[in-house]
C-alpha cells in the first residue's frame, strides 16, 4: 500500500480482509507491517486502518504474530490512550488487541505488559458501551489459558486491577452492555478467583483510597457505603448461575459470602414499607438483598442429589450448616399472608388471627423467592425435609400455594416446595394426611381459591383439588 492509498483502494483491501483466503494473502504480501506504518493518531484514516488490521489479525497467525514482532501493542497504545480517539477509533483498537490475543500466551502476554493497568484503566473510564464490550473481551482473554490464571491474580488481587474491575462495572451500569464478556469476566473473578469480597469491597471505597483485602464485611454494610454498584455486580452474577448453571462451578467460599451478605442485608431492608417493583428497585439495600436470595437459590438448584457426597451436594450441605434454612424460614414466618389470604381473614378466627406487626415484602416476588430457595433446598433431602416437620412449618409451606399478584408464580414455587417436602418421606406425608383429618381440613388461604388439601391414596402425596359442591 502506498503512503497516500486513497479511501477506495482501502476500502477493496478492507473487503478483501474478510475472507480467510483474503487475509491469507495480504498477510504473505506484509500487510500488517504496512498497516502499522499508516496507523497515527492523527490520520483522517485511522479508523479504516484499524478494521483493516482487525480482520487481518481474525484467526490469521502469520498476521497475529507480525503484529507482536512489529511492536502493535505500543503503536495501537499510541492511538487508543489518545485524548483525540474516538469511540469507534477504541472499539475497533481494543478488538484488534482482542484478536492478537486469541493466538496464544505470547500474544496475551505483549498485550496484558503494555496495556496493565495504567492502559486498561484509562479505556474502563470510558462511559461507552462500545468500548467496554471489547475491553470485557480483552481482558477475559488475557487472563485466560496458560498464563490467564497469574494475570487473573494481578487483576484480582492488586488495588489497580480492582480499579479496572470497578471502572468496568460503572461504565456497565450506566452504559450497559451488548455482548456475555462482562458477565465472564466478572464471574472468572468474583466466583472461580474466589475474589468477590475483594471486588466487593472496592465498589465500597472512594477512587482516591486503597482497598484494605483484609477488611471485613461488617464494615462495609452501613446505608451510606451500599451502590448500586453492587446490587449490580450480585444481579451479574446472578444471571450467570441462572442462565448457564452447567457452564460455572461454585465454590464454598462464595456461598457463603453470598449467604453473610444476605443476613447482614436484612438489618438494613426496610420490612415496612410495601414496595410494588420488582427487582431491581433503585434501592441497593433492597436489591442486593433480592440478588443474595436469586444466587442461594441457584446454587442449590441442584437437580441430581445422590445419597453419596458429591460437590454439589456438599456445597448445599455447607449453607445448612450456616443455618440457610433457618434463616429463609424465619423470614417467610414473618411475613404477613400473601395477599388473597389477608381479604379473606377475620378477626376472630382463633385459628388465623390478623396480626398487624407482620413484616411486608420489601420488593414485588419476595415471599416467591424465599419459597424458591426452601423448594430447592428440599430437593430429595431428607435432612431439610425433616427439619421443616420439626420446626412445625408444613402449615406455613401449604399457605404459600396461592396466586399472587405480589409474587408472580408464587403458587406454581409454592406447589413445588410441596412436592419436594413430601417425596420420598413418609412422615411428612403422614402429618400432611393428618392435617386432612383436622377442621379446618385446609387452610383457608387455599379454600379461598375453591381449592382444598387432598392425599392422594396411590402416591400418598399432597395435592390440591377443587371444593366439590
Amino acid at each position: 500500500m502506498a503512503p497516500n492509498q486513497d479511501e477506495e483502494t482501502l476500502e477493496s483491501l478492507l473487503e478483501a480482509s474478510k475472507t480467510p483466503e483474503g487475509r491469507s494473502r495480504l498477510a504473505a504480501s506484509g500487510a500488517v507491517a504496512t498497516t502499522l506504518r499508516h496507523l497515527s493518531a492523527s490520520s483522517p484514516l485511522t479508523l479504516p486502518y484499524l478494521r483493516l488490521l482487525r480482520n487481518l489479525c481474525a484467526g490469521e497467525i502469520s498476521s497475529q504474530d507480525s503484529f507482536i514482532d512489529l511492536s502493535g501493542p505500543d503503536t495501537l497504545a499510541s492511538i487508543l490512550l489518545s485524548s483525540a480517539a474516538s469511540v469507534e477509533v477504541l472499539r475497533a483498537g481494543i478488538q484488534v488487541l482482542g484478536n492478537v490475543g486469541l493466538a496464544g500466551e505470547v500474544h496475551r502476554a505483549a498485550v496484558w505488559v503494555r496495556f496493565f493497568p495504567d492502559g486498561f484503566l484509562r479505556l474502563a473510564r470510558v462511559r461507552e458501551r462500545e468500548v467496554c464490550d471489547p475491553l470485557c473481551m480483552v481482558i477475559d482473554t488475557c487472563c485466560s489459558g496458560v498464563g490467564g490464571r497469574q494475570r487473573l491474580e494481578e487483576l484480582c488481587g492488586t488495588d489497580s486491577g480492582l480499579r479496572i474491575l470497578q471502572e468496568i462495572i460503572e461504565t456497565a451500569l450506566k452504559a450497559g452492555y451488548r455482548e456475555e464478556w462482562l458477565e465472564w469476566l466478572l464471574f472468572k473473578a468474583c466466583v472461580e478467583e474466589q475474589r468477590f469480597l475483594s471486588l466487593f469491597l472496592t465498589l465500597s471505597s472512594s477512587e482516591e483510597s486503597s482497598t484494605n483485602l483484609d477488611i471485613s464485611l461488617t464494615s462495609v454494610f452501613k446505608p451510606e457505603l451500599l451502590t448500586t454498584q453492587h446490587a449490580f455486580l450480585l444481579d451479574i452474577l446472578s444471571k450467570c448461575l441462572t442462565e448457564r448453571p452447567k457452564e460455572v462451578t461454585v465454590s464454598g467460599k462464595f456461598a457463603l459470602e453470598i449467604l453473610e451478605i444476605l443476613k447482614m442485608i436484612y438489618n438494613i431492608v426496610d420490612f415496612t414499607t410495601r414496595v410494588n417493583a420488582a427487582i431491581p428497585t433503585g434501592s441497593p439495600a433492597i436489591d442486593l438483598f433480592g440478588c443474595s436470595l436469586l444466587i442461594l437459590r441457584d446454587i442449590c438448584a441442584w437437580e441430581d442429589a445422590r445419597p453419596t457426597e458429591t460437590d454439589k451436594d456438599s456445597l448445599v450441605n455447607l449453607l445448612l450448616d450456616e443455618g440457610l434454612l433457618d434463616f429463609v424460614l424465619s423470614r417467610l414466618e414473618e411475613l404477613e399472608p400473601p395477599a388473597i389470604v389477608r381479604k379473606s381473614m377475620v378477626k376472630e378466627d382463633n385459628l388465623f388471627p390478623v396480626e398487624l406487626e407482620k413484616r411486608v415484602c420489601p420488593y414485588k416476588g419476595y415471599r416467591r423467592d424465599l419459597i424458591s430457595v426452601i423448594g430447592n433446598l428440599l430437593h430429595r433431602r431428607k435432612r431439610v425435609q425433616d427439619k421443616v416437620r420439626e420446626k412445625q412449618a408444613i402449615p406455613l409451606l401449604l399457605q404459600q400455594c396461592v396466586v399472587d399478584e405480589e409474587n408472580p408464580y408464587l403458587r406454581e414455587w409454592g406447589l413445588l416446595a410441596v412436592r419436594n417436602l413430601l417425596e420420598g418421606n413418609e412422615d411428612n406425608q403422614k402429618e400432611v394426611a393428618e392435617l386432612e383429618l383436622k377442621e379446618p381440613i385446609t387452610p383457608p388461604e387455599i379454600s379461598g381459591l375453591g381449592l382444598k388439601v387432598e392425599v392422594d391414596e396411590a402416591t400418598k402425596r399432597a395435592k390440591l383439588v377443587n371444593i366439590s359442591g
